[in-house]
């Protein structure tokens, strides 16, 4: 869409607001608007100013100018505001030297997708997002010198069976475990599911969280990665004599990403809570090694269909915690690394990986356990990262440095309410 076609959506559809859009270091969208009779030809090249102080790893306060410039393609009319809004994402500059910001993660994916094309290995990358989550009817939680706490409820819990205070207990509670597919009516959100988005759940009395393991003793909440290469029209992940029917190229991907995967969690699994999904027992893909079908492999290969245009791969160890823009150009900086280095993955396994006797076991790598061993590792191994000046060292390092400290350290320091009941009567 160029300019003139945004500035002639505004006038048909009689726009009030225009809302602009973008993303902060962690990953947050973040936003502010303007009238649009301020819209003009102009702010699309000049940009509009803002306070990059406010936003987390963005600026110091005595450095804070920034400027977005709105992206015409980005526009959309906003579907909850009440007043007529086009949204627009936007990119960050620096308010002095008119620069494209270090920090701003879509920034950082816009130089991946330069970097593909001037390997020549690929001219597109293709990406597919499986992103789950719980929908709640409440949620409460705080944190302070004295309590610490959270209360989660839902009316399709499996722990509301036998509740019977106040109207009336239609059964129909989904049993621990066995929510993957169920018909209504114990499904109850096929229509709330079926226009999806955060802003919809409000507007239906829900919340909707993508925490990784909001719930204890239950599968978590993944985003599993399909991903693929393509060059001049051609899927080059794609070979019919190869195992999975993919190609040397797809594997050698594979080696990347499984050779980097410590450092990768840094940025794909990005939280403390991340690791109390990516566990032994709850179908979470912490095994270092790929497979066809295998749904217990960190790289799993579809076996849908024999299709070329069908074939990739699914890096199952994401979670929907990530910031995307600097997730996906993660991905794609490890699998790049793994073709030009022609990385051999482990060789693939195609039994129950939960099941596998404790010798054989023994044999397999596996994921970080925890949070700040992924930035031990992020910060030893990013070479892969910096090619192409995709990210940069001051990325990685305010990356580290944030989650060091707002978060690692946060969750180090404060009891746990879990340690009440192991500990209070020593």
């Amino acid at each position: 869409m160029a300019v003139k076609d945004v500035l002639e959506l505004v006038k048909k559809n009689k726009v009030e607001f225009v809302d602009f859009k973008f993303v902060d270091v962690p990953g947050l969208w973040q936003h502010f608007s303007i009238p649009a009779a301020e819209l003009t030809a102009d702010l699309f090249e000049e940009g509009i100013g803002f306070d990059g102080s406010s936003i987390r790893g963005f600026q110091s306060i005595n450095e804070s100018d920034m400027l977005l410039v709105p992206d015409p393609d980005s526009a959309m009319m906003d579907p909850f505001t009440e007043h007529v809004t086009l949204s627009l994402i936007c990119n960050v500059i620096d308010a002095i030297t008119r620069e494209s910001y270090s920090r701003d993660p879509r920034y950082v994916a816009q130089k991946a997708e330069k970097y593909l094309k001037s390997t020549g290995i690929a001219d597109i990358s293709y990406w597919g997002p499986e992103i789950e989550f719980f929908i709640f009817d409440s949620i409460r939680f705080n944190q302070s010198t004295n309590e610490g706490y959270y209360f989660i409820d839902s009316e399709e819990g499996f722990w509301n069976a036998g509740k019977g205070d106040g109207g009336a207990n239609l059964g129909y509670k989904i049993r621990y475990k066995e929510g993957y597919f169920p018909v209504p009516p114990m499904d109850q959100y096929q229509d709330l599911r079926s226009e999806m988005v955060k802003n919809t759940a409000r507007k239906r009395g829900k919340v909707v969280t993508v925490m990784p393991k909001p719930l204890f003793q239950d599968n978590g909440s993944g985003m599993h990665v399909h991903q693929s290469l393509w060059k001049s029209g051609k899927n080059i992940f794609y070979d019919k004599k190869g195992y999975g029917l993919i190609s040397e190229t797809a594997r050698y991907y594979i080696g990347g990403l499984i050779k980097h995967a410590h450092a990768l969690c840094g940025f794909i699994a990005p939280t403390t809570n991340s690791y109390r999904r990516l566990v032994p027992g709850y179908e979470a893909p912490i095994n270092l090694v790929y497979s066809a079908r295998n749904r217990s492999a960190c790289v799993r290969i579809p076996m849908y269909s024999t299709s070329e245009k069908a074939k990739r791969l699914e890096f199952r160890t994401p979670d929907p915690s990530c910031n995307p823009y600097f997730a996906f150009p993660a991905m794609l900086m490890a699998g790049l690394d793994g073709i030009r280095n022609k990385i051999e993955p482990p060789k693939p396994i195609d039994k129950d990986l939960y099941d596998l006797e404790p010798e054989e076991a023994a044999k397999i790598k596996s994921m970080p356990g925890s949070l700040d061993q992924a930035l031990d590792a992020l910060e030893k191994d990013h070479d892969f990262l910096l090619r192409g000046d995709v990210f940069t060292k001051d990325v990685i390092e305010t990356w580290l440095d944030y989650k060091r400290k707002k978060e690692v350290d946060a969750i180090r320091l404060r009891p746990h309410p879990h340690e009440f009941a192991l500990y209070f009567d020593i």
